[in-house]
This record gives structure tokens, C-alpha cells and sequence, in this order.
């Protein structure tokens, strides 16, 4: 995709905070009794390894942007991350994959992992940061610098050492009434043979007065995929509610953290993906030439 940048006004109006080498040393050192420490300087290493903050000047294909998506489970952050990521050139890294990518494996965190997922648990610090370092360092090995980070930082102690080890361009935190969050997250599909991500809920919720107030369209799978699609084991009723439950206490303080510093984009999501994206794209101050074509044609 080609994309229009026109990001300079939403960066002004996201000032990037510019933490200081003596900042950087007391995070690392207030840290330095955890047994994550060492996760947490390969991360540093591979953040800042050839890579600094992107000035104003910079455009995407420089594919130096380093975005943050927030938002609660099965809001979509996935979904316009992984579209973002197209458009801008830039690896979309998802904690959520790489927790389910080490579920798959023979790793020794296969088991550990399994416990917690089942549980609605959200995954310690310190097996983030080794998953996230390992991707990061195989990103930077095959030449990647910038990320679009969706499930990463969960925490303020998270997103402390975030802003520690690299500087955060910007964090869209994009929201949905909690009614559609539950019926998108129960109506997640994944296509055992591709790995295609779905959703077979129709969302349309109404006002008192029965006119429509939120549609959001079921996105269907491919007729190749219709019969190998598979539920996540972790998407069900009471494990939806309880991950909705733990974000509330634990993330939403992270908004905070972000908006204090400027840093904060709040998106209200209007509808499904042909409501919402072209209104994310304006609110970025950034245009999709090749929608366009499409819409047009």
C-alpha cells in the first residue's frame, strides 16, 4: 500500500518524551534485584541497537515509527495494527501471538503458559520480556527498526521500563462499549490450516428507541477456511469477562501514564472496519492511496 504521510501534526500534538541516560541507568538499576533483569537488558539492547527516536522529519517508509496499541481484549487492536503495519512499512509485534507461538512449542514456558492463559490470567513481566526480546533481536537481525506494539505494555512498571529503554512516538488506545467487546471476543475464529484471523458475531446494537446506534458487520472467512475454523481455547464466556476484569485494574492506569505525557490518541471505534478505519487513518493524519482506488473503483 501506498500511504500519504501527513503525521506531523499528530506527533506535535503527541509530544514525545525524551528520557535521559541517567533516567535510563536508574530504571535498569531500580530493577536490578528482579530476576527479569537480564530479560530486560536484552530488551534495552535490542530497542535501542541501531535505532533512535524518530525526529519530526521522518516519514514511515523510513519505517522508524514506534507506535503503541492499547485497548481492552478483543477491541481490535490486532486488526488495525496488522493494517497500519502494511501501509507503514513497520513490523506489527503482538505479545498475544508471541504468547500463543510459544503455547505451540516444546518450550519449557509451553506448560507454565498453558496454566495461565486457561486461567484469564495475564502473563508475568518477566516471560514478556523474554518472548519480546527474542523477537525483537530477530527483527533486528533481518534488518528491522520500529515496531507497532499491540498487547505491550500492559502495566505502568511495563511501560516504565518502556520509556526507560526507547521512546514511544505515540500510543493509540482505541475503546469499544464493553457489550460489543464480549460478543467480539466470542465470536473469534482462527483458520486451523492459515492462521486467518475471523469473527462470525454480527454486532448491532440499538438505543431505547430501537434505532441503530453500533453495527459492526461479521468478518467472514474465505470458502477455503469456512470448515477448518477453530475457537481459542482462552475465548469463552467467563475467561472473556474475567481478561475485560483484569484490564480495567491493570491497564487502564497505563492510559493515564501515556496521557500525562502527551503521548495518548483516544479512538472511539464508530463501527466495523469500513466505518472505523478511514476515520483512524484522518485522526493519524495519515491517508491510504490504495483504499481510495478501491472505494472508487
Amino acid at each position: 500500500m501506498a500511504p500519504l504521510y501527513r503525521f506531523a501534526g499528530a506527533r506535535a500534538a503527541a509530544t514525545t518524551f525524551s528520557s535521559s541516560m541517567f533516567c535510563r541507568y536508574a530504571l535498569l538499576k531500580a530493577f536490578s534485584s528482579s530476576s527479569s533483569l537480564k530479560s530486560e537488558v536484552d530488551l534495552k539492547s535490542s530497542m535501542l541497537s541501531g535505532s533512535s527516536a524518530p525526529s519530526r522529519g521522518d516519514r514511515p517508509t523510513d519505517r522508524n515509527v514506534k507506535w503503541v496499541f492499547l485497548g481492552c481484549p478483543g477491541v481490535g487492536k490486532g486488526t488495525y495494527a496488522s493494517r497500519l503495519s502494511s501501509l507503514l512499512g513497520v513490523p506489527h509485534i503482538a505479545t498475544g501471538d508471541l504468547v500463543r507461538e510459544e503455547l505451540s512449542s516444546s518450550g519449557p514456558l509451553a506448560s507454565q503458559l498453558a496454566e495461565i492463559v486457561r486461567k484469564g490470567k495475564l502473563v508475568s513481566d518477566e516471560i514478556i520480556f523474554d518472548l519480546l526480546s527474542k523477537r525483537l533481536k530477530a527483527g533486528e537481525a533481518k534488518g528491522e527498526s520500529g515496531f507497532l506494539l499491540d498487547g505491550f505494555p500492559r502495566t505502568i512498571r511495563q511501560a516504565e521500563i518502556m520509556e526507560g529503554v526507547t521512546d514511544i512516538d505515540l500510543v493509540i488506545n482505541l475503546k469499544l462499549r464493553e457489550e460489543a467487546l464480549l460478543a467480539k471476543c466470542l465470536g473469534r475464529r482462527i483458520c486451523s490450516e492459515c492462521g486467518g484471523n475471523y469473527n462470525v458475531s454480527c454486532i448491532d446494537i440499538k438505543d431505547k428507541e430501537g434505532r441503530p446506534e453500533l453495527y459492526m458487520a461479521p468478518l467472514l472467512p474465505p470458502p477455503n477456511c469456512a470448515s477448518k475454523l477453530i475457537t481459542r481455547s482462552d475465548d469463552t464466556e467467563e475467561v472473556v469477562k474475567e481478561r475485560l476484569r483484569i484490564y480495567k485494574e491493570t491497564t487502564q492506569p497505563v492510559e493515564e501514564y501515556y496521557r500525562t505525557r502527551g503521548k495518548l490518541l483516544e479512538f472511539e471505534l464508530p463501527g466495523g472496519i469500513p466505518e472505523s478505519w478511514p476515520k483512524l487513518l484522518r485522526a493519524l493524519n495519515l491517508e491510504d492511496l490504495n483504499h481510495k482506488q478501491s472505494a472508487a473503483a
